[in-house]
């Protein structure tokens, strides 16, 4: 029992800088008070002591706006960051080393009993206002940007943004898990956000224009030739394509930055 609240206490100086101490964490942080109580709430539920643990989480919601039904699943080293108006639903499921920020849903999409709410993997971190929607699984170490709704599976190690969710980014080589290693070490990505994070619309419009640049090509090798046989002349068509790009969204504290290395030149296509 106190080894887990150690545990619990540790992982809220990890991932909350303004964490001083462990009394001040003890006596206010309402995500570590709705962890403690849900273990208990979780006990009485699997006793059959249904309606004693329902009475416990909501106490427990009543002092940290945080409603977890007490027969969900949560694993060791849970944080709930701020917490205010997090809901987890009775069949959902929570990994080890998992993050959760104010306004999330771990919500179901059906009336039917069984399986209808979210399974998350271990260091799955969920930004603020997220809505995880049915019975899904979201892989190990994926994070979900704030204000996304996922309602399809999510990948280990991907990056999930926009409503309906989309995912932007995975973990796939060897490089990005180097970076990924690294950021663990040094950090975390704070409400699922992850910097470099790409556009994902200019990202395909990008692809897009990639591919009518190699069919430019094409084209002109196929008019030149024609002409050199007498075929045909040589047809005009659109200007050169190589200025056309889409530049995705930057931090504020890149766009100066960025403003002033793209203004004498040429943006380089996505």
């Amino acid at each position: 029992m106190f080894g887990r609240l150690r545990e619990d206490i540790r992982s809220v100086f990890d991932r909350d800088p303004a964490a001083r101490n462990a009394f001040e964490i003890l006596t206010t942080y309402p995500g570590l008070h709705a962890v403690l109580t849900h273990r208990l709430s979780h006990a009485l539920w699997r006793r059959g002591l249904k309606w004693p643990a329902r009475m416990l989480s909501n106490i427990a919601r009543l002092f940290t706006g945080i409603e977890i039904h007490p027969g969900a699943q949560i694993g060791r080293r849970f944080f709930i960051d701020h917490g205010m108006g997090v809901v987890i639903g009775e069949t959902a499921v929570v990994g080890d080393d998992c993050t959760l920020y104010h306004g999330v849903t771990l919500g179901g999409t059906t009336w039917q009993k069984g399986k209808r709410h979210p399974t998350l993997g271990c260091d799955v971190v969920v930004g603020a206002g997220a809505k995880v929607l049915g019975p899904i699984e979201i892989g190990n170490g994926a994070r979900i940007g704030s204000n996304a709704v996922v309602v399809k599976a999510v990948p280990p190690g991907g990056t999930v943004v926009g409503v309906p969710g989309r995912v932007i980014e995975h973990r796939a080589d060897a490089a990005m898990q180097r970076r990924a290693d690294t950021a663990k070490r040094i950090g975390f990505d704070a409400y699922g956000a992850v910097r470099d994070a790409p556009d994902p619309v200019a990202d395909a419009i990008n692809r897009m224009l990639d591919h009518i640049h190699i069919m430019d090509r094409r084209m002109e090798a196929l008019s030149r030739a024609l002409e050199e046989r007498g075929i045909t002349r040589h047809f005009e068509h659109l200007d050169d394509l190589d200025d056309c790009s889409i530049d995705p969204a930057l931090p504020a504290a890149q766009g100066a930055d960025t403003a002033d290395k793209t203004r004498g030149g040429k943006p380089a296509a996505g």
